[in-house]
Parts: C-alpha cells; sequence; structure tokens
C-alpha cells in the first residue's frame, strides 16, 4: 500500500468469542482518534443496543467517545486483554497472508476487494464459533 495506513478496529462479543464489527479504513496519516472511534462505537450501538464498552486502555479516544456517546467505559484486566491481543494478532496473521498471495497491483486502489475478503473472513469466523460450542 506504499506509504498509506490501513487501521482495522475490531469488535469482538467477550462470552461467544464472536467479531461484531470490522471498520477498516486507509488513512495517510497515522492518526486514530475519538471522530473515529465515535462512529465506529455509534455503528456498534445502532447494530447490537447500548452496552458498556471495554477496551485495552491504549488509547485516550475510546474513554472521549464513550463520554461523547453517553456510555460506560472501563479497561480489560491483563487477563481480557491477553485474550484480545491473540484474537487481534489471529486476524493480523490471516489478512497478511490474504495479502502474501492476492497483493493488489491496482494503482489508487480503494481496497474493495480487501473489504470483501475481512467480510467474508467474519462470517467464516463467527460460523466456525458457533460450531465449535
Amino acid at each position: 500500500m506504499g506509504s498509506e495506513f490501513v487501521w482495522l478496529w475490531v469488535a469482538t462479543e467477550p462470552e461467544n468469542r464472536q467479531i461484531l464489527a470490522l471498520l477498516f479504513f486507509a488513512n495517510k496519516s497515522k492518526e486514530r482518534n475519538m471522530f473515529v472511534s465515535e462512529r465506529f462505537i455509534s455503528g456498534l450501538v445502532k447494530i447490537h443496543g447500548i452496552h458498556p464498552v471495554s477496551t485495552d486502555g491504549e488509547g485516550t479516544w475510546y474513554p472521549m467517545a464513550c463520554r461523547f456517546l453517553n456510555l460506560d467505559h472501563h479497561i480489560h484486566s491483563s487477563l481480557e486483554k491477553s485474550l484480545i491481543e491473540r484474537k487481534m494478532q489471529y486476524i493480523k496473521d490471516r489478512t497478511e497472508s490474504f495479502d502474501d498471495y492476492f497483493p493488489c497491483r491496482i494503482k489508487n486502489c480503494k481496497l474493495k476487494h480487501v473489504r470483501n475478503w475481512l467480510r467474508l473472513f467474519v462470517d467464516y469466523h463467527n460460523n466456525e464459533i458457533k460450531h465449535i460450542k
């Protein structure tokens, strides 16, 4: 992707480990901020209703977005944080493999193929999680 950064925001359900949502966007800056966080969290609220938001404590943008949306926010325990990190590494490993085998060579690509692949990945992952239990 050259000099572009691609951010992947992931929300998971802690009990059944399903992926609730992914927000994927390319941005020439390194910024993650309250506005993107608010957009992501408000999208979750529209679909899943109002729930407390738990984060790893790494970004100041989550508490700010939660205050703006009048949502409870808390920071994960170290066990919860390690489970989240494991899930994120799982997703990163799969997406890196996808890029290795299907690199985009299109100039000014809008990454539609990556978004489609991520949707397919989430569907497959959530279906597999249902059958494991």
